[in-house]
């Protein structure tokens, strides 16, 4: 049976054996959905999701490290792939949900943002030229520094520092998403302001999707990934020691079943393109096209 092993010094990576069939089990989730989500992506040709589904990769690969670690919970490099790849996943989505906005504000029909200047102006709080790459930035920012500091936890000295440096990342990370959330609930509700004595539903992209629809599958992922986050900020700020870090059933509960279920809620509602010229809604072409 296999045992707890120190690295030299008597340090311990782990604190408990990781569960193989926890990790088997997710492993497989998180791979029914992936593999379908990059069918969606080829099918539709959508590339901006392709962070999703890069995020997918990160999990599967994430869970079945684990299981390698259940034998070699001395292994620096295991223990580093796995905690990596399990705590980036998520920024991955993130960058996917951000330029999905972008896309629907830009995909508009112009009857509901050009019908004046100013109009076309104040739908977003910020222009969605910029709203995508401050974003976009903020979520590689956090990828980053929380990489960073997960890479320096591995080792049995500057633990503080490390600790210090990945609650910084998940910081940014749980601040942009709120302001995200806020952004996007603003735009909704000055489209829907707009749009109160017509009617006619909206209707974006490809698929015809509904914008309420799209909005409220914004909302929620975005609030299963930052409810997330704040379980992550407190892991780490408790420390290697602390009761979320020593208990593998938290890791589970709320990070596992959150993310597989934001690519589920993903992969059922997928946006497709949201910005095409044959679409049948005119897209504002002074606005730069973001992939």
């Amino acid at each position: 049976m296999a045992q707890l092993k120190p690295l030299e010094g008597g340090y311990y990576l782990w604190t408990y054996l990781p569960s193989i069939p926890a990790a088997a089990i997710f492993a497989v989730l998180f791979g029914l959905v992936t593999c379908y989500l990059f069918f969606k992506l080829f099918q539709t040709r959508a590339w901006y999701n392709i962070s999703f589904s890069i995020g997918g990769i990160f999990e599967i690969v994430g869970y079945i490290v684990r299981i390698l670690n259940y034998s070699n919970t001395a292994s620096i490099g295991l223990y580093a792939i796995q905690s990596v790849l399990i705590l980036l996943g998520p920024v991955l989505f993130a960058a996917t949900v951000y330029m999905t906005l972008g896309r629907i504000i830009r995909s508009l029909p112009r009857r509901l943002t050009a019908a004046t200047e100013p109009k076309a102006r104040n739908v977003s709080l910020i222009p969605p030229k910029y709203l995508t790459k401050l974003f976009v930035a903020s979520d590689i920012l956090s990828f980053i520094v929380q990489g960073s500091g997960v890479g320096l936890m591995v080792r049995s000295t500057g633990q503080t520092t490390a600790k210090a440096i990945t609650v910084v990342g998940l910081l940014i990370q749980v601040i942009m998403f709120s302001f995200f959330i806020v952004v996007a609930l603003v735009f909704h509700r000055r489209v829907k302001a707009q749009q109160q004595h017509n009617q006619q539903q909206i209707r974006l992209g490809q698929y015809g999707r509904p914008l309420d629809r799209l909005m409220y599958m914004l909302y929620a992922v975005s609030a299963l990934i930052l409810v997330r986050s704040i379980f992550r900020v407190i892991e780490y700020a408790m420390g290697m020691h602390g009761y979320i870090l020593t208990h593998e059933w938290t890791l589970y509960v709320f990070d596992s079943v959150l993310m597989w279920s934001v690519m589920v809620i993903w992969a059922v509602g997928f946006p497709g393109k949201l910005v095409e010229e044959k679409s049948g809604y005119e897209v504002e072409m002074d606005e730069e096209r973001i992939v």
